[in-house]
């Protein structure tokens, strides 16, 4: 590159920090009102799990019939008897539409990521995995690195290495659909003028423990996304969502060389 920078009179490489484009306006935008969308869904979920703590399978499910499993939590309706001797304050009224108004944000804006993705390039230039980079060597040096703690290099902090990539593919195209679809199904408006989208689960009470269950691992994709985050620079990264660029030091000769 034409602006490497040398120490004079010794030919060695002095660190330089370069303005690197990152993300994109839209991805940052989507990003953040997706965000705060998961946050209002989290939030507000919890509190409608809470009425009634208790999963099951099939169509029917209620206090008189055999659920899957049961979360060992205080329910806040006196009728679901979870074993604790109190009931917490119902919240179903504001927790309820404060989700389904997120909701459609959240699909909203994932719709239009999806598409601008789809056009503009982004899902095959930043996320579909290389053909080397599929290698099991590249996925074993990966995950030896993070089982280490060993910060990222510089090509990881300019793009996604292989293991990012999969996992962001994963929740957009499976996890985040199977949330909507299994949302969908458990409107009775809905069902009654698509009922495949329910049947194809088998009942209502199983598209919610489905539902349920990637709810989880949302949560837990987060968490992990949170936390490499944190590893790798969180003010950098944050950064970088923000503005869009993202600041990578380079040395002298790595410059040269590319």
């Amino acid at each position: 590159m034409a602006d490497s920078a040398w120490v004079s009179g010794l030919g060695s490489a002095a660190p330089t920090t370069t303005h690197t484009p990152r993300h994109t306006a839209l991805v940052r935008v989507t990003h953040w009102i997706t965000a705060l969308c998961f946050v209002a869904l989290l939030v507000s979920g919890v509190e409608i799990v809470i009425s009634h703590p208790r999963f099951y399978w099939g169509e029917v499910g209620n206090v008189l019939t055999p659920s899957l499993f049961d979360l060992p939590i205080p329910a806040s309706r006196p009728s679901v008897l979870t074993g604790y001797g109190f009931v917490l304050p119902d919240q179903n009224g504001w927790s309820r539409y404060l989700h389904f108004q997120a909701a459609w944000v959240a699909v909203l804006t994932g719709l239009l990521y999806a598409v601008a993705g789809l056009f503009n390039g982004h899902f095959r230039k930043n996320l579909v995995p290389e053909g080397a980079g599929l290698s099991r060597r590249e996925i074993s040096r990966v995950i030896a690195n993070h089982l280490r703690f060993k910060p990222a290099g510089e090509a990881e902090a300019r793009s996604y290495n292989v293991l990012q990539r999969l996992a962001y593919l994963s929740v957009i195209f499976v996890l985040f659909p199977l949330m909507i679809w299994t949302g969908v199904a458990m409107s009775p408006a809905f069902t009654s003028a698509f009922p495949a989208t329910v049947t194809v689960f088998g009942g209502q009470q199983s598209a919610r423990t489905i539902h349920f269950i990637v709810s989880l691992s949302l949560v837990l994709f987060v968490l992990v996304h949170i936390g490499m985050v944190c590893f790798a620079g969180f003010t950098n990264r944050t950064r970088a969502m923000i503005t869009g660029r993202a600041d990578i030091p380079e040395t002298a000769a790595h410059k040269e060389d590319a």
